[in-house]
Formats: structure tokens, sequence, C-alpha cells
């Protein structure tokens, strides 16, 4: 299914939206050395209730997870990449954090992700990983707009990623978003511009460009969920959930 919201719907996804950013840069400054995953799902559980939302992650079961997934936020640490199950894990200087979150509210769904190291011990080879997902999500959102199709997004995603020289996984990418979190069309992280769906106003997109250092193979934990890169390398995943309208892409999830 892909969904065109009308503009009373993109006004309520902007609300939306904004959440998701404020939750992401709140948990992100609060989180130090020491911080436990399972914390940062209990802190983020307490702002979507304090804010009236509902999760769209603590009852999700689909064919590819161990579900429901049960918690309220993705948490993966370093070689993890996508949906990380929170653990009783107390983060390490020098750990890759990704945190990745979708809410509802008001009948509209939103998702975002960032990465960032914890702590004073910045590696810069995982610098390097965040800022080029960073960079590879900047192109994909410049490239749409009304009349271009996804493989255009897919494509400067992928040049930026395979610039970098990062291998570029298809299984998992980017995705319509709407009334529910994932929908059609899918987004994958690489492509050939001049294909797939043709954008139009009131189109929801998360665009969610994911690397491993060295691989672009997966394997997933036993709690069902995680994944991680197969040969233990680092990653980095870095999402926005954005709304083409008459004059480009507009950002819904930064923080206000």
């Amino acid at each position: 299914m892909i969904e065109i919201l009308t503009p009373s719907e993109l006004a309520k996804a902007r609300v939306t939206g904004a959440l998701v950013g404020t939750i992401l840069q709140t948990l992100k400054s609060r989180t130090t050395v020491g911080t436990n995953l399972l914390e940062i799902d209990r802190w983020t559980h307490e702002m979507i209730v304090e804010a009236g939302a509902e999760s769209c992650y603590v009852d999700y079961a689909p064919s590819f997870g161990r579900g429901p997934f049960g918690h309220y936020v993705c948490t993966a640490v370093n070689d993890a990449v996508l949906h990380g199950l929170p653990h009783d894990y107390a983060l390490l200087d020098g750990d890759l954090l990704t945190l990745d979150l979708a809410v509802l509210t008001d009948g509209i769904a939103a998702d975002a992700a960032i990465s960032f190291v914890v702590g004073p011990t910045q590696p810069a080879s995982s610098l390097a990983l965040i800022e080029t997902t960073e960079r590879a999500l900047a192109a994909g959102i410049a490239a749409a707009r009304p009349g271009a199709r996804i493989g255009d997004l897919s494509s400067a995603i992928g040049t930026v990623l395979d610039d970098a020289g990062y291998p570029v996984n298809v299984e998992f990418g980017g995705h319509g978003i709407g009334s529910t979190m994932h929908q059609d069309p899918h987004v994958a992280n690489t492509g050939r511009p001049g294909r797939g769906y043709t954008l139009r106003p009131g189109l929801l997109l998360a665009l969610e460009p994911w690397i491993m250092a060295d691989t672009d193979l997966l394997v997933t934990d036993p709690d069902g969920w995680t994944l991680r890169s197969a040969t233990g390398c680092r990653t980095a995943h870095t999402e926005h959930t954005i709304a083409i309208t008459a004059d480009g892409a507009e950002i819904l999830t930064l923080a206000r």
C-alpha cells in the first residue's frame, strides 16, 4: 500500500516527526558511559506516554522478527546495526550506539534513527561510518522531489556509500510510511536512477542509509531480532522521515 497524505494529515505528520526527533536527541543527551540500554528504553517509554503518543514497536511482530518486539526503541551497539533489542548492557567509553525510533500520534507515524559514539573516546573509523550515512541520507533527501523516481533516491544514497568504499546491503532499506510504520514503496540503499515509483506531493518516506565497515552480510542474534555484521565489524545507521511537497523534500523528524 502507498498512501498519499492530505494537507491535514501532513500537518499531523509534522507533529509526530518533531516528537520522534526530539525524543532521539533527548536520549542522546542523556546517554553517557555506564548508561544501560534498558534505561534508554524506559526513558523512551516515559516520553512517549507523556506526549500521548503510541509506540510502533512494542507490539510489532513482523515475519523477520521473533515478535512481539516488546520494547520502545531499537538500541544497536557496535556490530549491531538494525532492530537492536534492548537488553541489560551498560555502555562503555567508545561504544557506537544507534537508536531507532518510530511512534504514532493522531493516526500518523514517523520513523528516524541516529548513530553516535558514547564517551570521550571517539574512534575515527566509527565517526567516518556515521558521517558517511549522514552524507548519504542528505543526498537521498536532495534527490527527493515530485516527479523523481525511487531509483533516483536509491542511486543518490548508494553513490555516497560506494564512493566511501563501504559494501551495501539491500535486504533492508527505506520505506513508505503514513498511517502505519512500514509501507510501500521500498527504498533500497543503492539502485539505478529513473526506475521505480514516481514521487508525488503528500508521500511520506523514511530514508535510512545503514552500513557495515567491511561486509554486506548480516547475522541474527539468538534474541530473534538484533541484526549484526557477519564479521563483527562496526556499523552505523541514520534515518529521517521526509514529506514530498511541491517544493521538494521536507524533513519531518528534526528535533524542535
